[in-house]
């Protein structure tokens, strides 16, 4: 079921820009505005951390056109620097939201839209949506006042657009906390019958993610974004000599990880018995090599003691090693 058809007369309207992550808020948001006629598209910003397929999603249910917005330098650089610093892994959340808003009010004003909107709803997330952060994001985007958060708009001080009557701030809300009921029930008033499940939706936040790229930043850095696409394929390994491997989980990881090889990288692979491939970026030292040819055997599909013969791969040709295969558990020290 698609939401409720909303009527707007589109000669004399007023137009905002919405951050549209593609969770229920962030469509909320939208529908919340256009039962006032305004004319809202949506901005998504784009990086190796986060997931844009719901917001495309989002923006085909509810009719609205969809900017896509390179986000990569950005964040990398809050990541390696952060203002206000990191929740609970490494994302610098209240730089992230200034930042995205800032990017979007430079597109606000190239469009000749009037205002920006979020879905964010005060006190959702203790950290990043309490009203204090909540003014940090309004400071550090220098939107001057620009910045509409409808779920909770009763809840602030009044906008710019809400005291030049582009909006009515009656017809705004006042949800606050993380008791979705209330979301739920404008949902059904608006039509809405599907979105995804409650989720933060950004790899900062996960610990396993976030233990890989601080080990990136202390050792190759972070300025190599396909270095960190790649953290998020396959089982991450750091050997004694500093060589970094990623293991792939099964036959898509595989094949993602031959296509993704560099000039210069090395893959591994297992011949006589069915096993993963191996990705080392960059040439590793000899005892590393040694090291992770017995790593990719040891992930064959095989009984221990399996004498297994693997295979490496390099720029200048590919040569066969044959090693008696150990038990995983014996790797387990190195994997990130």
């Amino acid at each position: 079921m698609r939401p409720k058809e909303i009527t707007v007369d589109n000669k004399s309207q007023v137009k905002a820009l919405s951050l549209l992550s593609g969770g229920l808020d962030s469509r909320l948001a939208v529908l919340v505005l256009q039962k006032q006629s305004i004319h809202v598209e949506g901005v998504v910003f784009n990086s190796p951390f986060f997931d844009i397929s719901s917001a495309k999603e989002a923006a085909e249910q509810l009719k609205v056109k969809l900017h896509i917005v390179d986000f990569t330098e950005d964040i990398i650089s809050l990541i390696k620097a952060p203002r206000h610093g990191f929740g609970g892994g490494m994302n610098p959340c209240i730089d992230c939201h200034a930042r995205m808003i800032h990017r979007a009010g430079e597109l606000m004003e190239e469009l000749g839209f009037d205002f920006i909107a979020t879905g964010e709803v005060m006190g959702q997330r203790p950290m990043s949506q309490n009203r204090n952060a909540l003014a940090i994001v309004e400071r550090d985007s220098e939107l001057g006042g620009k910045v509409v958060r409808p779920l909770s708009a009763k809840l602030l001080p009044p906008t710019q657009p809400e005291l030049d009557s582009k909006l009515d701030r009656e017809q705004l809300l006042d949800l606050s906390g993380r008791n979705r009921k209330p979301q739920l029930a404008l949902a059904r008033e608006f039509g809405l019958d599907r979105w995804p499940s409650p989720a933060g939706g950004c790899l900062l936040t996960e610990k396993r993610y976030t233990q890989r790229l601080r080990d990136l930043a202390e050792h190759e850095g972070l300025d190599d974004i396909f270095a960190i696409r790649l953290l998020k394929l396959g089982r991450h390994f750091r050997l004694p000599d500093g060589a970094r491997l990623v293991v792939g989980r099964d036959a898509r990881n595989n094949l993602q990880l031959k296509k993704l090889r560099r000039e210069g990288d090395l893959l591994l692979h297992t011949v006589n018995v069915p096993g993963p491939t191996v990705l080392i970026p960059g040439r590793p030292s000899s005892a590393d090599l040694d090291l992770a040819v017995e790593l990719c055997a040891a992930y064959g599909d095989h009984d221990r003691s399996y004498e297994v013969t693997v295979r490496v791969v390099s720029s200048d040709g590919s040569s066969d090693r044959t090693v008696t295969a150990k038990d995983k558990s014996d790797f387990a020290c190195f994997m990130l």
